[in-house]
């Protein structure tokens, strides 16, 4: 495993995709000191820095009235990037 990675304060590179038709609002809420929250339209992708411990909070209005969230760790949209060998 890398060791830059590894440590707790550095930022990865992470995306996230509204799939759904409704506007979203999504917020990082577990870290301390931190502030992001960003709109995301339907059909949108969202590139954002965060730290491999982030949990994006990620909620949409229902037709019924209420708010539907669901919470994903940042680890697991961070962008992988390809190495090009020669």
């Amino acid at each position: 495993m890398n060791q830059v990675i590894s440590e707790p304060h550095t930022r990865i590179l992470c995306w996230y995709l509204n799939t759904t038709n409704k506007l979203q609002i999504a917020r990082i809420t577990n870290i301390p000191n931190w502030y992001f929250e960003r709109t995301v339209f339907p059909g949108e992708r969202l590139l954002f820095e965060a730290v491999p411990s982030a949990q994006l909070e990620v909620c949409r209005n229902m037709e019924t009235g209420g708010v539907v969230c669901e919470r994903i760790l940042c680890d697991r949209l961070r962008v992988e990037e390809l190495s090009t060998a020669d």
